[in-house]
């Protein structure tokens, strides 16, 4: 199943005077990257956060956010602590006066705010908020990747059926070319050995042949149908079979001179370029 890394999640949980929300947002990356906040999230929340979602995504960059209120409506606090300690530590540095920095200045520095997530907001309490939104993102991700696939498949029949008229053709299409190319050359040359000439012009010709391409194309295509449909979908790999088709497509637009074909190699070149960046968004 086709997974996309871009996605949404959330989830609001009220209890007795207080409140927790949770939103998850992810796009693509290379690898798993994780980023939790506030920053003062105990450990043991942060710690399931991310061990959780390393279980249950292979890739992308996610943003998990939670935000705790009291029936008061106060969400965070400022740790006056860290504040006085702060401003201390920059009183100690050289050319620089702590009487001109502002607490807009240091407002998101870790430690400077601190979350009220204290006050009746139970561990398990937030585990449940966090499991709901995370139910959510994924539910998201591959309603997207469904997406993905549907347009991946058409664009692969399309490459295929394309090949597939130029494979038809390609028999008749190098005997056009060889008889064209031998009369052009024999229009040019005299006493040469017959044989030896229609060998080279054969060579000529056969350096133009696509069959090769074609049945490549084909196998290329197919491999990546049963890629897209299977029940465990790789991102990495669909590209690197990607990057492979793209190299055969640009190898038959290039072989190709007679016009109309060379049209149909380009356009089939156009919907592997469009796959491929389409793939980078695939788990």
């Amino acid at each position: 199943m086709i997974k996309s890394m871009t996605g949404f999640g959330s989830s609001t949980y009220s209890f007795k005077d207080a409140e927790i929300y949770c939103e998850i947002k992810t796009v693509n990356h290379r690898f798993l990257e994780i980023s939790t906040k506030p920053n003062d999230l105990n450990n043991s929340i942060d710690l399931y956060v991310r061990d959780t979602l390393t279980k249950k995504l292979k890739r992308g960059s996610i943003d998990v956010r939670f935000r705790f209120k009291t029936q008061s409506g106060n969400s965070y606090s400022v740790n006056t602590d860290s504040v006085k300690n702060l401003l201390k530590s920059i009183k100690d540095i050289p050319n620089i006066n702590s009487n001109n920095i502002n607490f807009s200045d240091i407002k998101d520095l870790p430690g400077v705010i601190k979350s009220e997530k204290g006050k009746g907001a139970e561990d398990s309490l937030i585990k449940k908020t966090f499991n709901n939104c995370l139910k959510q993102l994924i539910e998201s991700r591959e309603l997207e990747g469904l997406k993905i696939k549907k347009v991946f498949l058409s664009k692969i029949k399309k490459i295929s059926q394309n090949a597939l008229r130029i494979s038809s053709s390609n028999k008749k299409y190098t005997k056009k070319r060889f008889i064209n190319l031998k009369k052009k050359i024999s229009d040019l040359t005299n006493n040469i050995d017959s044989n030896k000439f229609e060998h080279e012009v054969a060579m000529l010709v056969l350096k133009h042949d696509v069959a090769e391409e074609i049945e490549r194309i084909k196998f290329h295509c197919s491999s990546l149908q049963k890629e897209i449909t299977s029940n465990k979908t790789s991102g990495k790999k669909i590209d690197f079979m990607l990057q492979e088709l793209f190299r055969e497509t640009s190898t038959l637009s290039v072989k190709l001179d007679e016009p109309n074909y060379k049209k149909i190699a380009l356009d089939m070149k156009l919907l592997v370029e469009e796959m491929r960046e389409q793939a980078q968004n695939i788990e």
